[in-house]
């Protein structure tokens, strides 16, 4: 894995396209990110993460049918491909690897609620 296949923000809205397949379109994925980081995430900043990784072929995409709820609008519906399976799969052993060789003394200890 190189750094630059994959940024921070694009591995968590990758691993969001996932979680929520078949239904993953950018005010969704948005609205998951929040709940999940409690941070403000706009719909733009969803787009632009989408648009880099559908270039470098981690998803792909497709229209979805027009719906009543968004003034007949079709919405773009986002899915892993393989090389995004690939690629996450990739980091998340090199993550788990790394968490692994932490020695306990080495982080001092937090409370988690």
């Amino acid at each position: 894995m190189r750094r630059s296949d994959l940024g921070e923000f694009e591995e968590v809205v990758l691993l969001t396209v996932a979680v929520l397949t078949p239904e993953a379109y950018s005010v969704v994925i948005a609205e998951e990110l929040e709940q999940q980081t409690g941070k403000t995430i706009t719909t733009g900043a969803v787009h632009a993460a989408l648009q880099r990784l559908e270039n470098k072929g981690f998803v792909k995409s497709e229209m979805g049918e027009a719906t009543p709820e968004r003034g007949g609008r079709r919405k773009r519906i986002f899915m892993v491909t393989v090389a995004g399976s690939r690629i996450l799969h990739e980091v998340r052993e090199v993550r788990n690897s790394l968490w692994d060789r932490i020695a306990p003394q080495s982080l001092p200890q937090i409370n988690i609620a």
